[in-house]
């Protein structure tokens, strides 16, 4: 696959729980090396559409494909589960709320998946989890509990969790929502690192200023459908919806 063919593609993407439809006929391409952001109110689906990626919130109907393969394959339940386990190793998520063992050490967190699914050993997973700990700064804190640190520091853990696995893909659902406004920056300065270096992510975030100056594109979702996307420099300066237009008022209103 080379560089400028579609790296993730959503196709006709649609999800409903019950009667409720929380995601209507979603499209979606992201290439390689790309950072999409995701924004909009509460409940218009975004959080649904990223854990659509990897299969942890099934869609009802469509497809999601990661480099080429699909990720959402009607398979026989065993087969399936051997599919989906490979295609997650494939993809880093990083949560509002950590989902850190408690107890378990910083380095024990970041160990455990590798030595279990890539069958490393445990030097080598040492080695991964010193060079990834130190990669998000907390290289320091490494035989600390989750207890010991403070949010942003768990998140830098999390974070440091998902790379071990070396992730074609990254990502992040609110990251940063659950922290002190103290601490926001110091995992946005993670992730922003990660977007120097390239990693294809895609981001849902209710921070405007970190999503004009990190993504390449951002998508405004609002009851459950894309209603407007584009260059963070065109959609938050000149949004063409008036639905776009009145929500971006009401944030930056209430970020002030």
């Amino acid at each position: 696959m080379t560089e400028q063919t579609d790296f993730v593609e959503i196709r006709h993407a649609q999800k409903s729980f019950g009667t409720l439809e929380v995601l209507k006929d979603i499209n979606l391409t992201v290439r390689r090396g790309q950072i999409v952001g995701i924004i909009g109110s509460s409940g218009s689906g975004k959080s649904t559409l990223l854990r659509a990626i990897n299969d942890l919130d099934p869609l009802t109907g469509g497809e999601i494909w990661l480099d080429g393969v699909q990720v959402n394959k009607k398979l026989p339940h065993r087969q399936y589960e051997k599919h989906i386990n490979a295609m997650r190793q494939q993809v880093g998520m990083v949560f509002q709320h950590f989902n850190l063992f408690p107890h378990m050490t910083a380095r024990e967190n970041v160990t455990m998946a590798p030595m279990l699914l890539k069958k490393i050993s445990r030097e080598e997973a040492d080695a991964l989890a010193r060079e990834q700990l130190d990669k998000v700064g907390m290289l320091n804190r490494i035989d600390y509990y989750p207890s010991q640190l403070s949010g942003g520091q768990k998140q830098r853990v999390a974070i440091a969790r998902a790379l071990a696995m070396k992730p074609k893909l990254m990502l992040f659902d609110e990251a940063t929502s659950a922290l002190d406004p103290e601490l926001v920056e110091e995992v946005n300065m993670v992730m922003k690192q990660l977007a120097e270096e390239h990693m294809t992510m895609i981001i849902v975030t209710h921070e405007m200023d970190f999503a004009a100056s990190v993504c390449d594109r951002v998508l405004f979702m609002d009851k459950g459908v894309v209603v407007e996307e584009g260059p963070p420099e065109v959609l938050f300066r000149n949004p063409a919806k008036e639905r776009t237009r009145e929500f971006l008022r009401k944030h930056l209103e209430g970020a002030k």
